[in-house]
């Protein structure tokens, strides 16, 4: 986990060992599983539960020269697609007097530090809260707590050791009161994003549900809301 000075900011990212890991790392344990995998491939392709059996089956029936480097080489392949999707998602926090950049995936983001009043690591998660008690970011990493902790600090960012609203969270459950209209609805539609595993979708019901004034955190799959102390506009919506 690297943590270095870019002027006068602070980069936080996983730094290049990290990357080694997940490039080296996954396609060779993927090999290895193959090539363990295609030497028990008679005995898995009998059990009824075990998905692919047919595959199993065939790699059986091939030579061990042949047999061998195609069950190895599939899950190689397997462990470079997990490594691309690791690489895709890791997380870069810049961390400057005025700003900080958060950049994952090709695309980044600016927020200023005029706007902030709380940093925070929840779970694997970086938040930043508003003026409000809204959120302006809620990024998952594997990032260190103590890395970002020193990055903020250093910079003279706000950093808070817990959720300063974490008593004020509910757990979600369909119909319940105390939800402005249209909440609902939304939490449902991401109930059923987040159980599908489709978390772009989940993220955008979460900027939607941002918008009336609803924050939202997940714990194993559930859902839990707090509302914004902060006041919404005339038409019950925070710009």
């Amino acid at each position: 986990m690297a943590a270095r000075g870019s002027g006068e900011a602070v980069v936080v990212s996983g730094g290049a060992g990290e990357l080694v890991l997940m490039w080296a790392g996954f396609p060779l344990l993927g090999a290895g599983l193959g090539a363990a995998l295609t030497a028990a491939s008679g005995w898995v392709a009998d059990l009824p539960w075990f998905p692919f059996q047919g595959w199993f089956a065939l790699l059986h029936r091939w030579p061990a020269e042949r047999s061998y480097p195609v069950g190895a080489g599939v899950l190689a392949l397997a462990g470079l697609v997990l490594a691309l999707l690791g690489t895709r998602e890791r997380l870069t926090v810049t961390v400057g007097r005025a700003s900080v950049r958060l950049h994952r995936d090709g695309h980044g983001r600016d927020v200023a530090r005029a706007g902030v009043t709380g940093v925070f690591h929840d779970g694997k998660a970086l938040v930043l809260l508003d003026a409000d008690g809204g959120e302006l970011a809620r990024e998952p990493s594997d990032l260190s707590a103590e890395r970002l902790r020193a990055a903020f600090t250093g910079q003279g960012w706000p950093w808070v050791e817990q959720d300063p609203y974490g008593t004020a969270y509910r757990r979600w459950v369909e119909g319940l009161p105390g939800l402005p209209p249209g909440a609902d609805a939304l939490l449902r539609a991401r109930q059923r994003a987040i159980d599908a595993g489709r978390a772009g979708e989940a993220g955008e019901l979460r900027d939607e549900l941002a918008r009336l004034g609803v924050v939202v955190r997940d714990e194993r799959k559930r859902q839990y809301w707090r509302l914004v102390p902060g006041p919404p506009d005339r038409d019950g919506v925070r710009r």
